[in-house]
């Protein structure tokens, strides 16, 4: 496994990218150091490696892509916002990037996937880096992991056309729910958990695919 990469997927390339998420507002230095020594090289075929750090998303087989870097980095950002959080759920872990991506800056990380073949390649290499607090299951994210919850984040890499509240009802107090919502248009949302009832912020336009129920075998 070469983690360093070469020629496109050099450091210099990675330094590019870091510097290209920081003119997009990216502040976090905990979340740039982590993207800069995550190798997203291997987290695409082999024949997609050199455009491994370019602030695009890239397909990864069964109609699914892995997310932009920014992105990424955006979403972790909004994880962190409110501290180190103790258990994050991750639905939709596609690749595997962004759960190494969160790996070193949270607790624990319980990941989902629904087709399963995804799934198998983000174990590989989950266990290839040797990210030892992240649990993998192959399910329906719309029915969450309510048996491991309740959560301090829950992440979403897919777009429901409205806020699943079997979602809402995994967050601890004060826990944060960020996924995009919506169908031809769709907006990353944020929505928090309070005493007072629940709190939705709009962050900005995205694109991703849609989160779908049931699960994928081939």
């Amino acid at each position: 496994m070469d983690r360093q990469g070469i020629g496109m997927t050099s450091m210099r390339t990675r330094e590019r990218l870091i510097q290209r998420l920081m003119d997009r507002g990216v502040t976090n230095y905990d979340v740039l150091r982590v993207i800069r020594t995550t190798p997203r090289h291997l987290f695409v075929d082999e024949a997609l490696a050199h455009r491994a750090y370019e602030d695009t998303a890239l397909p990864i087989g069964w109609n699914q892509t892995i997310s932009q870097p920014y992105i990424v980095a955006r979403m972790t950002e909004l994880a962190l916002a409110a501290g180190k959080p103790s258990k994050v759920l991750e639905i939709g872990s596609g690749s595997g990037y962004q759960t190494a991506v969160l790996a070193p800056l949270v607790g624990e990380i319980y990941a989902m996937e629904r087709i399963k073949g995804l799934l198998d390649k983000s174990r590989q290499r989950i266990r290839d880096l040797r990210l030892r607090n992240v649990q993998l299951r192959f399910a329906d994210g719309l029915d969450g992991w309510a048996d491991k919850g309740p959560f301090d984040v829950i992440l979403g890499a897919a777009a429901p056309d409205h806020i699943p509240s079997v979602l809402i009802d995994q967050l601890a107090m004060d826990g944060r729910l960020i996924l995009p919502v919506g169908g031809d248009e769709q907006t990353l949302t944020v929505v928090t958990r309070t005493a007072a009832g629940l709190e939705t912020t709009a962050v900005e336009p995205v694109r991703f695919v849609p989160m779908l129920s049931g699960t994928e075998r081939d």
